[in-house]
Formats: structure tokens, C-alpha cells, sequence
């Protein structure tokens, strides 16, 4: 099977030694997004919310370049710093899967890279 690396200046760089996405097949694996801004590099951290909704865009756009778009995703993994941020995670993540609804874990961890609050990744079938 061929595996192809997806990238998109729509989103911001991994900040690692890893791709953005990898197509294999019809199967597109997002890495976890953080909220950073793909124009500035800067982590967005005002709001939870705020944070949410960047690393979804992140993760849209990583899709979009792949040739997707949310409706193929099946899997979603939000990885938090504080279960206390679900109810507000959860409004942000709503309004992006409105009758599509993919198979979802919400994992609590001690840490995330560059001290974020939420990380998001994704599976897409195309």
C-alpha cells in the first residue's frame, strides 16, 4: 500500500518529527492538532473554547488537503488537561459534527506539548 504525507500550509507545522497526516489507502490519519494559529505559530490559549475550535480548524484543513472533509471522519480522539473542560469542549466539538457523528474517546492527561489544553486527532475513511 502507498502512504502518502499530507501537507497543508492551512495548518500549522507538526512540532515533531512527524507529518501532518498520512493517507493510506482510502485512510487519512490525522495526528493530534493543537491550537496554534497556522499564520502567526502562536498557541491559541484565551478560552477553551477557542482552543477547540483551532485545533478542529487545524484538523479541517489537514482533511481538506487529504481530500476530505468531517463528514468522512470515524474516529476522534480529544485529549484534555482538565475533565472539567468536557460540557464547554463538547458545545465547540457540536457544532462541528451536527448530524454526522463519529466514534469519539475524551481522554483526561497530565500534560500536553506546549502546555495546550485540548489536543485533537482523527481517522478518515474517503
Amino acid at each position: 500500500m502507498k502512504l502518502e504525507a499530507i501537507f497543508t500550509e492551512n495548518a500549522p507545522e507538526a512540532v515533531g518529527p512527524y507529518s501532518q497526516a498520512i493517507k493510506a489507502g482510502k485512510t487519512i490519519y490525522v495526528p493530534g492538532q493543537l491550537p496554534i494559529d497556522p499564520e502567526t505559530g502562536k498557541h491559541i490559549n484565551e478560552t477553551i473554547e477557542k482552543e477547540t475550535r483551532q485545533s478542529l480548524e487545524n484538523a479541517k484543513a489537514i482533511l481538506f488537503e487529504a481530500g476530505a472533509t468531517l463528514d468522512d471522519v470515524v474516529k476522534v480522539t480529544v485529549f484534555i488537561q482538565n475533565m472539567d473542560d468536557f460540557p464547554r469542549i463538547n458545545e465547540v466539538y457540536s457544532q462541528y459534527f451536527t448530524s454526522h457523528k463519529p466514534a469519539r474517546a475524551c481522554v483526561e492527561v497530565a500534560r500536553l506539548p506546549l502546555g495546550v489544553n485540548v489536543e485533537i486527532e482523527m481517522i478518515a475513511m474517503i
